[in-house]
């Protein structure tokens, strides 16, 4: 029956797996959802989604498979509403001549049920049977019946489970959309490593009550070296020029980089890394790409962040930087490719949207020295994956010195 829940919820890009469903599966034999569309919304959500950066995409499968689907709120939402007009009051003197005998409890609730389930609710007055205002049934609102079940006169609306998916909350975790500072900083904790590390000044719970239970209940206080993030951090970061309107996104980038990270170095360029790059830019403060280099070790991940987007020229040629009084003898091509040989893990992150990477000349080139991803939550995600392993360039020394000496597009096509 929900098996097409499961299509809607992979059709729209929600990791399910097989094991997740089955564990759906098992949750509804044990009746966690109580029969209620609701509770079924926050269950499915629960079990099937791994991530909230998945929540909006789970409102929108909910949404369109469940849509015009009527939960048992909503049915008992629709008899309190025609119960919100007031019968003539003359129906207590009608049981009383019909002479109503007093059920019990459990009566009155198995009539209830067979009611309700059966679907007999009428917008009507009176009555001995179904659902509905006043009469003398055992379920109703405003009429009489010595034991019944009261609905409505003075009840709380339910809220609805479409109405809960149509609203749509989470839309801001859509994997498509740029990030906020909390968005960056969950998605880089995954990037973190902890280890024990510095003196064993830190109560290690666990292990001290296996050791106290081994030890006959003698209390045995065990103490280890609390867990710090092992992971060394190298952000590069252009600034200026065409990602003056990407200031903002950077800026929040690095904010939440720093906290995470207490191993972080960062460093600023324009447009492309030369043969320097900035401590300060305000202050012009410069220290040497070679120094840089030579000062960490490969142990760093880096991560680049830049649009990449320049005059061919700016990448290929000696000499080729923006500034006209700065002089770099070496290309910044080659300075890249040094970058990536260096640091084995190491990414570019591109606020550019994706769709115009390749009407740039020199974006497919800078893809070729580091995995380029856009600076996007889902686009975060995979380069975080990638900064866990270590690679190498994808382009060889030898396609660079042709770029640079004939000047020809990685694509074939001249400049």
């Amino acid at each position: 029956m929900l098996e097409g829940f499961f299509v809607e919820l992979k059709s729209r890009g929600v990791p399910v797996s097989l094991t997740e469903w089955m564990t759906l599966q098992d949750a509804l034999d044990r009746d966690l959802a109580h029969s209620s569309l609701e509770a079924f919304y926050y269950l499915a959500r629960s079990v099937l989604v791994k991530s909230e950066t998945f929540f909006d995409r789970y409102d929108r499968a909910f949404q369109s498979f469940f849509k015009g689907i009527e939960s048992r709120e909503e049915m008992v939402d629709k008899i309190m509403e025609a119960m919100e007009r007031l019968p003539p009051e003359d129906f207590e003197a009608l049981a009383r001549k019909a002479g109503l005998d007093e059920k019990s409890l459990e009566e009155v609730l198995k009539n209830f049920r067979e009611q309700f389930e059966e679907g007999h609710f009428k917008d009507h007055f009176g009555g001995s049977k179904a659902i509905g205002r006043g009469g003398t049934s055992t379920q109703g609102a405003f009429g009489y019946n010595p034991a019944g079940v009261r609905i409505g006169q003075g009840y709380g609306r339910h809220r609805s489970a479409i109405q809960v998916a149509e609203m749509r909350k989470f839309r801001n975790y859509d994997p498509d959309l740029v990030l906020d500072t909390r968005q960056l900083r969950v998605a880089l904790n995954r990037l973190r490593r902890l280890l024990p590390r510095g003196p064993k000044d830190e109560l290690d719970l666990d292990t001290t009550i296996d050791e106290t239970c081994r030890n006959a209940g003698e209390l045995e206080l065990v103490f280890t070296a609390p867990r710090r993030n092992t992971v060394k951090l190298l952000l590069l970061m252009d600034a200026g020029g065409s990602m003056t309107p990407y200031s903002r996104l950077v800026s929040r980038l690095f904010s939440a980089a720093r906290s995470q990270f207490q191993d972080l170095k960062y460093y600023y360029f324009h447009n492309c890394i030369y043969d320097d790059v900035w401590t300060n830019m305000q202050n012009s403060e410069e220290m040497s790409t070679e120094d840089l280099l030579r000062t960490y070790g490969s142990e760093y991940k880096v991560v680049l962040v830049g649009d990449a987007n320049m005059a061919p020229s700016e990448l290929l040629d000696r000499n080729g930087a923006i500034s006209y009084f700065y002089m770099n003898e070496t290309p910044g091509i080659w300075w890249l490719y040094r970058i990536a040989t260096r640091f084995p893990a190491a990414v570019w992150l591109n606020p550019e949207p994706a769709r115009y990477w390749l009407h740039s000349i020199t974006i497919p080139i800078v893809s070729r020295v580091f995995p380029m991803f856009p600076l996007t939550l889902s686009g975060l995600d995979d380069a975080i994956q990638t900064l866990l392993t270590t690679q190498r360039p994808r382009i060889r020394a030898e396609e660079i010195k042709s770029f640079v000496e004939k000047r020809r597009h990685p694509f074939g096509r001249s400049w």
